[in-house]
């Protein structure tokens, strides 16, 4: 390409590809797409982009357009890789001058230079690092942001590269600019501190901005660039020296508002050294170790006491207390039984932390956490009020706590009560002997403090195990506090309905049952929907438990059913309603077929839920798993459910559907029972099997077992029939599948055919004749595979002892191939069957095999009389 008149070429259409047109933008983008591997293409985007006069639009999809490029072609083994004289020129030109007006593009400029940075630099690319320490020096406000996000950008890039080599390499570029990138940390962070009084709202955001992108080089160097991080002063003076640059950012946080400009940035760069500090003791625990003690002082002091009161947010407040508990939860820091066998480092680290925890400390600690972070917030109890599935449902599962304040608080009361439990038993009886008998319901503050305490006592419930008699409390305290309906109450009488579910299975005798289910009962109706909601999960824990009796359940199912599917009917949100059903699943697993007389309403409503969930694929994976509890419950009467079941399993089977994506695993598994409890074939169920083929041909491993078993279903419930039909398909799926699987996948395929084989023993030879050559080689040369063999000999023995005639036919098909007598060929194979017997291992199979052998006798065959 000519560059002056490439130029304008891509430029046009370049203008046309931003059209909303349709028909101006396709042709375009497949011009771009042609141009994409021609030489001399990216020289052009080089030029549009870094021409502040054009269009942004333009400007941004051609950094774009590069930056894609850099993926496909950059690396020298690519096709249509860029030559290497290009790609040098294309490097100069990327890091000549760092001043892009638009923040988005000079976003988008700063991770291309770092795409081209993981693949060049340092070796083709040596003077990028030194190009950009020089460009952040500079006075120019814009060239230093822009070379600072550039360098920030390689240095993230770098940092996450993986190899031994590139290891090394960042390790020697770390050491080489760490003295560098503190102090030009410290400038920036020092201008910033004597900005802040000012009152130059703009000055202060840039060098905020500065401190920010500089502190976020520095994670990286110091989390990625050391191998024993302690032994470099440079690293030990930044991590200790963040303690008090800490505090400067704290305190700037009361004289900067919250509607302030920079109180997001400020916060943001807040949060960042608590991720110094977080991602520095995951990598390197024992060089963390002399970071412990003020780790520990800075967290508790602002999270635990007044020092933090006017400073601290919900998001610092977590990572101080994420910080908090990985130290006391790190494993590196746990001496081994014998204190011996534990390394200096642990033992060190141990002694650190033993030193800071002590009974004043961690009884302020657990207090704090119950009496201030448990406590139920203003807007959570707006929410149940104006949201009460949204609260039900609020996210504490996963690694929520890594960034909610509930989950976190919850999470870190869990590991510090498991590791000082002797410290801090006393404590939390001392707090739940104070809370004896019910409270008044006019004081809501007593309330929301027993709540917080009931909510301790069940998180701790397995720590509790031996110091609190669950039966008494639960007869004595929690059953009346249930049956206490003030509307003021319900905090308290859901928490007692969630706590006894934490203890059902830690402690909680099998003849109280009746009483909790008699509860449940009365829970299930009442006149809050949370209250009624937590209910149904403790049923759930319940029933699931190792301990239930179903002969204790059957007198409460009815009315346990029916008030679950009104809940079900009653709530709104999918992830609600799929909760309810898991719930109703667990039910009718668990009772099985004495579910029979209450499921009509279930049956009935199944449909609607599933019309109404089309765009929730979540949701019919919850309604699928509720299908599956329920055929299995109702047996053969299944079949009165096959107008709405067979198009379910026809949906969530059929390949070419995009839902298959999320419903195959669990709609296999539902066509798998439907069979397995159907007293015989019909038309439709034949009908759906019209989908295995598409299966068999891009299934996971384990979901071919599944369809295996549907295979052996029709086969055993209707084999004429249903080889009559599908038989030809299946059998070439089979081939093709016997060309590429694994030894226990050819295995899983022949056992299938050794059933049709062994339940229709006229047909089945017929309609899998294509498989058997193979099967009879395989006998011949001498699998040598012992299980692959046994199945061999298992397929041939079927065909040998049960239908003679196709035998002898196959034995002259092979005679044929293999140019030999059939007398000889037929010796060879039992020579080969008799040496091989000992693969046999199965009984039955060994049995078979003998049968088979012996069918041969009344032979006057002379070869056989010789071989016997």
């Amino acid at each position: 390409m000519d560059l002056n008149s490439a130029s304008t070429i891509v430029l046009r259409v370049l203008t046309q590809a931003t059209s909303q047109d349709t028909a101006v933008l396709k042709p375009a983008e497949e011009q771009l797409k042609q141009w994409e591997t021609q030489p001399g293409f990216y020289s052009v985007l080089l030029n549009i982009f870094t021409n502040h006069a054009l269009d942004i639009n333009v400007r941004w999809l051609a950094v774009l357009y590069f930056k894609n490029g850099i993926d496909r072609y950059w690396r020298r083994v690519a096709p249509h890789a860029l030559s290497e004289e290009e790609k040098s020129t294309l490097r100069a030109g990327l890091i000549t001058n760092f001043n892009e007006p638009i923040n988005q593009i000079a976003t988008q400029i700063a991770v291309l230079i770092a795409k081209v940075a993981r693949l060049d630099c340092p070796r083709q690319w040596p003077e990028l690092i030194p190009t950009l320490i020089e460009s952040v020096k500079v006075q120019d406000d814009l060239r230093q942001h822009r070379a600072l996000l550039t360098f920030y950008h390689v240095t993230k890039t770098l940092a996450s590269k993986r190899l031994a080599a590139d290891r090394k390499l960042f390790y020697d570029l770390a050491s080489g600019i760490y003295n560098f990138a503190c102090s030009l940390w410290n400038h920036h962070t020092d201008t910033f501190l004597q900005q802040v009084s000012s009152g130059d709202e703009a000055a202060v955001q840039s060098s905020l901005e500065r401190t920010l992108l500089s502190l976020k080089v520095l994670r990286k160097l110091t989390v990625n660039g050391f191998v024993e991080p302690h032994k470099n002063m440079e690293v030990m003076g930044f991590l200790h020296g963040l303690f008090e640059r800490l505090k400067q950012f704290l305190d700037c946080s009361r004289s900067i508002g919250t509607d302030n400009l920079c109180r997001d940035r400020l916060e943001k760069t807040i949060i960042l050294f608590t991720k110094v500090l977080l991602d520095f003791l995951d990598q390197h625990p024992f060089s963390f170790t002399p970071l412990i003690q003020r780790s520990l002082e800075f967290s508790v002091s602002y999270v635990f006491t007044e020092v933090g009161d006017g400073v601290t947010f919900e998001r610092f407040i977590v990572q101080c207390m994420n910080l908090i508990k990985m130290i006391v939860k790190n494993y590196a820091y746990k001496p081994s039984k014998n204190f011996e066998d534990s390394s200096p480092e642990t033992l060190e680290a141990h002694k650190i932390k033993m030193a800071f925890f002590t009974y004043p400390t961690l009884t302020e600690i657990c207090r704090r956490l119950v009496s201030h972070y448990f406590l139920l917030t203003e807007e959570e109890l707006t929410m149940w009020e104006e949201d009460p599935e949204g609260f039900t449902v609020e996210e504490t599962g996963g690694d929520s706590w890594k960034y909610s304040l509930r989950p976190c608080t919850e999470v870190l009361f869990i590991d510090i009560f498991h590791e000082y439990n002797q410290t801090l038993t006393p404590v939390l009886l001392e707090m739940m002997q104070t809370l004896q008998g019910p409270t008044n319901v006019e004081d809501m503050n007593a309330l929301l403090i027993k709540d917080a305490v009931y909510n301790a006592v069940g998180l701790a419930a397995y720590e509790l195990f031996d110091s609190v008699d669950f039966d008494q409390w639960f007869k004595n305290q929690l059953l009346p506090e249930l049956q206490v309906i003030h509307n003021r109450y319900k905090p308290l009488r859901r928490r007692v309905i969630w706590l006894i579910g934490q203890w059902v299975s830690v402690k909680f005798k099998s003849d109280l049952r009746p009483m909790l289910y008699e509860a449940i009962c009365n829970l299930l109706q009442d006149q809050d929907l949370v209250v009624r909601i937590e209910t149904a999960t403790t049923l759930k824990l319940t029933v699931d438990d190792f301990e239930f009796r179903t002969d204790q359940f059957l007198p409460y199912l009815e009315t346990m059913f029916t008030l679950l599917f009104q809940l079900l009917q009653q709530v709104t949100e999918c992830d609600t309603k799929m909760h309810v059903l898991h719930v109703l699943s667990c039910v009718i697993e668990r009772v099985n077929i004495q579910i029979r007389p209450y499921v009509g309403c279930l049956v009935q409503y199944l449909p609607l839920l599933w019309k109404q969930s089309e765009e929730h694929n979540m949701l019919r994976c919850a309604i699928l798993t509720t299908l599956i509890h329920l055929v299995q419950g109702l047996g053969a009467d299944s079949k009165n459910l096959y107008p709405f079941l067979l198009p379910v399993i026809q949906l969530s089977t059929d390949v070419s559907q995009p839902p298959h994506v999320y419903l195959l695993e669990d709609g296999l598994e539902l066509w798998l029972v439907t069979l397995e409890n159907s007293p015989c074939i019909t038309p439709e169920l034949l009908r759906i099997f019209q989908n295995m083929s598409a299966l068999l041909a891009e299934l996971s491993s384990e979901n071919l077992r599944t369809c295996f078993k549907i295979i052996n279903g029709y086969i055993f419930l209707s084999s004429t029939e249903f080889l009559q039909t599908y038989a030809l398909g299946l059998c070439q799926s089979f081939c093709e599948l016997l060309k590429e699987i694994t030894t226990e996948g050819q295995v899983q395929v022949l056992k299938v055919v050794e059933n049709a084989l062994k339940v229709n023993p006229v047909l089945g030879p017929q309609m899998f004749q294509p498989i058997l050559p193979c099967v009879f080689r395989g006998i011949i040369e001498g699998e040598r595979y012992p299980v692959v063999m046994s199945t061999y000999l298992g397929v041939m023995g079927r065909v040998l002892l049960q239908n003679t005639s196709f035998f002898s036919s196959l034995l002259n098909e092979m005679a044929h191939k293999f140019n030999q007598e059939m007398d000889q060929l037929l010796g060879n194979m039992i020579e080969m069957w008799v040496d091989r017997m000992d693969n046999i291992t199965q009984p039955e199979r060994r049995k078979l095999s003998a049968l088979a052998l012996l069918s041969l006798l009344p032979s006057d065959n002379r070869v056989l009389l010789d071989l016997f």
